[in-house]
Formats: structure tokens, sequence, C-alpha cells
């Protein structure tokens, strides 16, 4: 039987990479390449946008990987470099490109207040795979701020804690968790039955919650 080559860890990799191996870039990044392009996106909401500013996070990567110290996950590192060019990229566009979600609303001090709901239970994972629940979904996403957004798709989607996420975005921890709280509610109000009271798609589960 053929033995099987042990595996580089990622730190074996990085130096290696960093000693000049650069063909060995690819793996360090191949398991990493959709939480760069979800940062991206949570930025630009944009699939074209934020492909390309992927691609030009990982070339700054490799370029700058002798800066990595190993203060933080190397994945961690990789999303912060992805955020950062995409607030540049979006700093040049100068496109107003985002618009919250209107059905809550915020008072002087910017609290977001959302729309009173009857109820509201946790979107079942299986109805996820709903085309109609899928699209809604991505709207949503795309209508919250940025600010709102990148916290969200960082914290929620990519599943990077709360210092993890703070780190990637530059903030402290407090101003990260109020920040996904009004993601998760201006998200609620988006997503919550309510208007005409449910998300059905053939058999779905997903029933009207009201109870009226």
């Amino acid at each position: 039987m053929a033995s099987t080559a042990p595996t580089l860890s990622e730190q074996a990799l990085i130096e290696r990479v960093k000693a000049g191996e650069s063909e060995l870039f690819y793996q360090l990044i191949e398991a990493y390449q959709r939480a760069v392009f979800s940062a991206a996106y949570s930025v630009l909401a944009n699939e074209a946008d934020a492909e390309d500013v992927a691609q030009e996070a990982f070339l700054k990567a490799y370029s700058r990987l002798d800066q990595f110290r190993g203060e933080c996950k190397f994945s961690t590192w990789l999303v912060q470099i992805a955020v950062n060019e995409a607030r540049m990229r979006r700093r040049k566009d100068r496109k107003a490109l985002y618009d919250s979600i209107d059905e809550g609303y915020q008072d002087e001090s910017g609290d977001y207040f959302p729309c009173d709901y009857a109820d509201w239970r946790e979107i079942p994972s299986e109805a996820l795979e709903q085309k109609e629940l899928k699209t809604a979904l991505s709207r949503a996403i795309s209508s919250l701020k940025p600010m709102y957004r990148e916290v969200f798709i960082l914290r929620d989607v990519q599943g990077l804690n709360v210092r993890e996420t703070a780190e990637a975005l530059g903030l402290n921890e407090a101003l990260v968790r109020t920040r996904l709280l009004r993601a998760r509610l201006q998200m609620r109000d988006a997503l919550a039955p309510g208007y005409d009271g449910s998300w059905v798609s053939g058999s779905a589960s997903y029933k009207k919650v009201r109870p009226f």
C-alpha cells in the first residue's frame, strides 16, 4: 500500500512560503478562500467586487507574509486584509449601493428599534435550502448598513467569535456585540413572517407564527 505524505501544519506552510517555496501558498490559503470572499462581500455587498477584492487580499497577504507574527489566527489576519481592501474599494467607488432596512426606525442617538412582531422564531437550517428564503436572506443581508453587515457576516455567517470579529474589523468587543444585536434585530424584521404570514415553499414546514 502506498504511503500518504503527511499534511504540513499551517505554521510549517507559513515558514516554508516565507523561505521561498511560493508554490505552497495556495495550499496555505485554500481553506480560507470562502471566508475571505465573505469578508469582502460583507463590506461591498457585490459578488463581482468581492471576488476581485478577495484576489487582491490574497496577493497582498502573500507580499506581506513576512509581517505575520502569529499574534492572531492566520485566518483572522487574512480577513483583516480583505476587510481593509474592501473598505478602500468602497471609498473609491463612492456609490450609493446600500439601502438600510426601513421596517424599523432609528432614534436620534442611532439606536435601532425593530417592528413589533407578535412572534419570532429562528429559521430552521433546512429552510435555508428553499430558493425563496435564500433569496430573501440574501436581500436582507445586502440591505443592512455596512457597519452592521460586516459584523453579522463575520460572526453569524463565518462563525468567528466576538474577539476574532473585533480583531478583523478593528473594533472593541463591546461595539461588536452592540452592532451584532442591532444587525440581528434588523434581520429579524426583514425575515420575520408577518406581512402575509409565512414563508412557504412546497411542503416546507416553516409556517405562519402569528396567532391571527
